[in-house]
Formats: C-alpha cells, sequence, structure tokens
C-alpha cells in the first residue's frame, strides 16, 4: 500500500545500483513520467505447456512455454511528450513553434524496428519498505485512449509490455529494500 513513482529511460538506460532501492534514480538517465491514477499493475503471465507419456494418465511434467510481462496504469499528465512515447516514439517526436507544439504518428512499415524505452517503478513492498521494478525493453502494445468529459480527468492508459533482451539480461526485475 502506498504511492509509487515511474521512471521512463531509453533502452539500455543505466539502472540504479540494487543496494539504491531506497534512492532517486539518476536524473541523466530516468525521467519521472509525472502522476498516475488508480495504481500501477504488474502483470506476469506464464503459459506452461503440458508434457506427456503414453504409459500413465498423469501428466508427468509442464514447461515454460510463453511469459509475458506488462505495467499498467493510466498517466495523469496527458501531454504530449507522453502521448509520444505511448505511440512508441511518433515520427519527429514533439515539434515546437511559435505558440504551438504537434506530433504526427510514425508511418513506418511493418518490418521497421519500434523505438523501445526502459522503465523503472518505485513502490513499497513488504513491512512499508521501498519495492523497485524495472522493465528494461518496454513498448506500449495496447491502444492509446483517452477521453474528455465534463466530469472527469483526463488520462492516458497505457500497457507497458516487456520483451526479450539477452540471454544474459532478463526483461525485467524486482529489488526489495531488506531492514
Amino acid at each position: 500500500m502506498g504511492p509509487g513513482t515511474m521512471y521512463r529511460g531509453d533502452f539500455g538506460a543505466a539502472e540504479p545500483a540494487d543496494t539504491a532501492v531506497n534512492s532517486t534514480p539518476a536524473a541523466s538517465a530516468w525521467t519521472d513520467v509525472g502522476g498516475t491514477m488508480d495504481g500501477v499493475e504488474l502483470s506476469v503471465n506464464q503459459t506452461y505447456t503440458e508434457l506427456q507419456v503414453d504409459q500413465i494418465v498423469d501428466i508427468p511434467g509442464r514447461r515454460l512455454t510463453k511469459r509475458e510481462f506488462t505495467l499498467k496504469t493510466n498517466l495523469a499528465e496527458p501531454t504530449l511528450e507522453h502521448l509520444d512515447f505511448l505511440m512508441n516514439e511518433a515520427t519527429g517526436g514533439v515539434q515546437t513553434g511559435s505558440g504551438f507544439k504537434s506530433i504526427q504518428p510514425d508511418s513506418a512499415t511493418s518490418a521497421t524496428q519500434p523505438t523501445y524505452s526502459a522503465f523503472l517503478f518505485d513502490g513499497y513492498g513488504p513491512s512499508s519498505l521501498r519495492r523497485r521494478i524495472i522493465g528494461r525493453k518496454m513498448l506500449n502494445t495496447e491502444e492509446v485512449t483517452f477521453a474528455y468529459k465534463k466530469d472527469e480527468q483526463t488520462v492516458y492508459a497505457v500497457s507497458l509490455s516487456g520483451h526479450y533482451v539477452t540471454s544474459l539480461i532478463q526483461p525485467f526485475k524486482v529489488i526489495d529494500a531488506t531492514a
């Protein structure tokens, strides 16, 4: 229970040391994405495929064949910069001029590599000690939605999916502070 702070960095950004779980990440590598609403949800969906043999009726075992890691939240600051990264870096980023800012969607082909980001969430774990979750290669894979209503705040709904990095670097990490 308690508030948390979400940060965004470039894919491959230098991660804070595990011993720095109680410290704010370096401003040079990580940018606070601002307020969120309705919490931040971490989801790890694991798919196990059953093994079978002819000699027994029981399932002799299972093997992990797919894992999906997602971070979901609502960004309470609906800026163009946030919309840009939710669209996985629109063409040219946020453009500015005299009295305006704008973005345009990317029209790249499906063979073009998207721009991955890293995300770091600092919240609380057991015994009111800090917990840090690092998503190393993240991409917003769901629709970008936001609504303007007379009696509700406008937020950006975001669902960030984690992806394979290398055989030596896992897609995510969870660090808990200890007493």
